[in-house]
């Protein structure tokens, strides 16, 4: 007794693929696989009857990832806001409780993922306080052992009350030689044209 042939679901799918495409008959392709054309018709229509499955499970398939999708976009909103606080209590109570010099020891410039700005502004620290190094004392001042600025010698003088003899500045003050006159269209309005007239020689180079 002959022993029955047995076709995998690839194989019944890909022998149904080729009736639907209807190049040759039925009982040519029965004949290559060696098998009833009655059998290849109810696979065919086995296969016509499960075809609406597909688009309907694809929905499901589609409308079970968009729902898991959604879940994970609400948690994920949940952690930023969650973290958006916990950042924010942090923030007050690092400022409450250190001080700007201790926080700018807490600053690490060689950081590949944390900028110096990104981190100045989470410290609430000023970015141009970080970025500032006081300037080098001229080489005349090392080489006398001088070993303050100017700027704080001249904090010191004015703390002590002392001051240089020579003048200084004196832009703010009138010279009292040269007669101040007054402003002669003060109060006039001007009616209709050319009734006021005026020149600036200010600039003007004497003849």
């Amino acid at each position: 007794m002959e022993k029955r042939r047995k076709f995998t679901a690839e194989q019944k799918a890909k022998i149904v693929l080729e009736m639907l495409r209807e190049e040759r008959t039925v009982g040519e392709i029965a004949a290559e696989h060696e098998i009833h054309p009655t059998q290849l018709h109810k696979w065919k229509a086995e296969a016509l009857d499960h075809l609406p499955s597909i688009f309907t499970r694809g929905a499901s398939e589609t409308e079970k990832m968009r729902k898991q999708h959604e879940k994970e976009k609400d948690q994920l909103t949940q952690q930023i806001g969650q973290l958006s606080v916990e950042l924010n209590w942090l923030k007050k109570n690092l400022t409450s409780s250190t001080s700007v010099e201790e926080r700018k020891e807490m600053m690490d410039r060689n950081d590949a993922k944390l900028s110096v700005k990104r981190q100045a502004e989470l410290l609430e620290v000023s970015r141009t306080s970080v970025y500032y190094m006081p300037a080098d004392r001229d080489k005349e001042e090392q080489d006398e052992g001088i070993v303050i600025s100017k700027k704080k010698t001249c904090r010191l003088m004015r703390r002590m009350g002392l001051a240089g003899l020579c003048p200084g500045p004196n832009l703010s003050k009138h010279n009292h030689k040269q007669a101040v006159h007054p402003y002669l269209l003060r109060g006039v309005k001007a009616m209709h044209r050319n009734h006021i007239w005026g020149i600036d020689i200010t600039y003007s180079t004497p003849s």
